[in-house]
């Protein structure tokens, strides 16, 4: 016997059951709106180079059997890309935005060989695109793009041509009858083993869970639950299209998104990392410093004035269940050792 760790977010409005096809399916977040979609009684296939359920073989660029997958779908979400989380190194770079270009490019092809095409286009992007600043909110209309800022590393800016290279793909696919949406999604917090936020209390858990840096940065962040009804949103809104920022309205800088978490884990101090501290662990780790230096403050303007409600727009609050999650998933493996009878003595 297993235990849920939580409830899957359900859709504001049943229309029946929808074919969906996510692009890029295999990761952490395509897992997360795969395993939500099925939750609602929807039928999803995965565009996929590795196997599972309901996966069909693809390479990301170039044409073949998988095109038939899109023909008589109601949504298509594109998530396809080579990791962020490495080393920026030219074989890296040139992976990353390459398989975000093409992957994108050969669906929008494959799209126009269709003849009852997706009536939607969820497309990945990223909140990241957005200025490193402390000062001003980033919103859909007044947002600063960033990879000009003076006080910012001037490797940082890679991360802003991918993300501008990857949204112009989609704009110059030429297909005026289907709804695309940029989705430009800061991180989303899920108790998910490997995912942010479990490397995240990773750190508070040991003790390591201080500010970053000088602890200034803004950390754009979305609660899973809400991520995953904001694609559900937007899925049924027909007026909305172009970028929509994925985001929970409150982000807060570094240091008080920390102590935040560390007291909903019920811990009340955590060592700080310098920037050294952090270049150094980022070169054993073969990833970036930006992951965590650069400030994105970040806020939902088109959903939040097109009606949308976060259930979870505080860190705080979030933070507290996102910890409860954890505990539960990480539990039931333990649980379920002793039996039914036990689990049953329990509730």
């Amino acid at each position: 016997m297993t235990m849920a760790t939580s409830i899957e977010p359900k859709e504001p409005a049943s229309t029946g059951a929808k074919r969906i096809v996510i692009a890029g399916g295999t990761g952490q977040v395509g897992r997360m709106i795969a395993r939500a979609f099925r939750a609602n009684g929807h039928n999803v296939t995965i565009l996929s180079r590795g196997r599972g359920v309901n996966t069909v073989n693809w390479d990301g660029q170039s044409l073949g059997p998988w095109v038939d997958e899109l023909e008589d779908a109601e949504v298509l979400v594109n998530l396809a890309g080579h990791t962020v989380n490495c080393r920026y190194t030219r074989a890296n770079r040139d992976r990353i935005l390459r398989s975000r270009v093409a992957s994108t490019r050969i669906l929008a092809d494959a799209l126009r060989r269709c003849t009852q095409r997706p009536r939607v286009w969820l497309q990945a992007s990223t909140a990241t695109i957005y200025s490193h600043r402390f000062d001003g909110l980033n919103d859909e209309d007044t947002g600063m793009i960033g990879g000009n800022e003076s006080a910012a590393p001037a490797n940082w800016r890679f991360s802003i041509d991918v993300a501008t290279a990857w949204e112009r793909t989609l704009d110059e696919s030429d297909l005026p009858h289907i709804r695309r949406i940029k989705l430009r999604s800061a991180m989303v917090m899920s108790p998910d083993k490997g995912g942010i936020f479990d490397v995240l209390l990773g750190l508070v858990r040991r003790g390591l869970g201080g500010w970053a840096g000088d602890g200034r940065q803004f950390v754009s962040w979305v609660h899973h639950s809400d991520f995953i009804r904001a694609l559900f949103w937007l899925m049924h809104h027909n007026e909305i299209d172009g970028v929509v920022n994925i985001a929970s309205p409150s982000p807060l800088p570094n240091s008080e998104f920390m102590h935040a978490l560390g007291q909903a884990w019920g811990i009340r101090f955590g060592l700080p990392a310098s920037r050294w501290m952090l270049e150094v662990g980022a070169f054993l780790f073969r990833t970036e410093t930006e992951l965590i230096l650069k400030s994105r403050r970040v806020i939902p303007g088109r959903l939040l004035q097109n009606g949308f409600v976060f259930r979870h727009p505080t860190w705080s609050e979030a933070a507290r269940d996102l910890c409860r999650q954890w505990r539960l998933a990480r539990a039931a493996p333990r649980l379920s050792f002793f039996g039914n009878r036990f689990l049953y003595q329990q509730k």
